[in-house]
């Protein structure tokens, strides 16, 4: 038996993107970024920030395209992907990419809007939405 899940709490990078499948299924995609701070060995402080591409399916891709944006907090749940590809200078990078299984708002919400809280009350009852049934637990 295999295991794959990762679990991220980081900022979108951008407004997220939705497109369709041919099927018609929603596809939202956004960069998400995690922050940490460490020292290095002579004693100063570094900040190591690492980003993930996220993909969003179904419901969970409708309710990430309306109430997410740009700097927005989010925890992700998911599986973990390495995507190699090489950069302008020719250089084999790894991309890490993550395809969610269950997704919550976090953070603040933006002046004007419905905040993440009334979105998944009525999506999930305030639970996680997850991508197997897109049910509450």
């Amino acid at each position: 038996m295999s295991f794959n899940r990762i679990i991220i709490v980081g900022n979108l990078g951008r407004d997220p993107e939705t497109r369709f499948t041919p099927q018609g299924t929603p596809v939202c995609t956004f960069p998400l970024a995690t922050s940490e701070r460490r020292k290095d060995p002579s004693g100063s402080v570094e900040n190591t920030t690492t980003w993930f591409k996220v993909s969003v399916w179904g419901r969970q891709a409708e309710l990430a395209q309306e109430y997410l944006a740009k700097g927005r907090q989010v925890y992700i749940e998911g599986r973990l992907r390495l995507a190699e590809y090489i950069d302008r200078t020719g250089n084999k990078r790894l991309s890490p990419e993550v395809t969610t299984t269950g997704i919550q708002f976090i953070g603040q919400r933006t002046e004007g809007s419905r905040g993440p809280e009334l979105a998944f009350a009525a999506a999930a009852g305030g639970a996680i939405v997850r991508a197997e049934d897109e049910a509450p637990l």
